[in-house]
């Protein structure tokens, strides 16, 4: 069966409203969209877990992820849930997966209290994806951001290192021209999401 639902989340310090563009693209292709909001200071990973399962209600379900949306989703598929065992694929966009150095530098200053509770996920180094749907990692490369000023030699989209978003046991890693943020906005990487949607048939296949 071919997937027809997309679990959307944002990142940090953002809102679904950011990613209303993205879900209305893959609405027009006939994708249903839960375009989940949360605290991201202080995520609610029971509430978010639940709302997650409700939406996926026994059909096969992709989720497209910014940021840190793609540690809550490595999160929601850590508690093993029945309806979890139906995603594929999960699609990243500017994900840390190996824990962020722009979060633990502001973590080790004066200005640890802009993070909160978030450094539980941005923190955390998870080098491996062992689950079995399939991770499709997008990293931007065009350096618009905060971190060129605190790793100047460093290959990133502006606020993650590529070196980040690379994990052993994704089933592909593409790097687009693009910044952190218009990572989100960008037509390539929305064609790019659309073709993995199209050719993904059920989980694990």
């Amino acid at each position: 069966m071919n997937v027809q639902k997309v679990v959307v989340l944002h990142g940090l310090y953002m809102s679904g409203l950011v990613m209303r563009p993205l879900c209305r693209r893959l609405n027009k292709r006939g994708y249903a969209t839960l375009n989940l909001t949360y605290n991201t200071l202080s995520p609610d990973i029971e509430t978010i877990c639940s709302k997650i399962d409700a939406f996926i209600d026994n059909e096969p379900t992709a989720f497209v992820c910014h940021s840190m949306g793609g540690l809550i989703a490595r999160r929601y598929l850590e508690q093993a849930s029945e309806q979890s065992r139906l995603v594929n694929p999960v699609i990243t966009l500017g994900t840390p997966h190996k824990g962020s150095f722009l979060a633990r530098e502001i973590s080790q200053s004066k200005l640890k209290g802009l993070l909160k509770n978030s450094i539980d996920y941005l923190l955390t180094d998870s080098g491996h994806w062992p689950f079995p749907a399939r991770l499709y990692s997008i990293a931007g490369d065009l350096p618009v951001g905060l971190l060129p000023l605190l790793s100047p030699k460093s290959e990133s989209d502006g606020t993650v290192l590529i070196n980040e978003t690379c994990v052993t046991g994704m089933h592909e890693h593409k790097i687009f021209p693009l910044s952190h943020t218009s990572l989100i906005y960008s037509r390539r990487v929305m064609d790019y999401i659309l073709d993995v949607l199209a050719h993904t048939h059920e989980p694990g296949a």
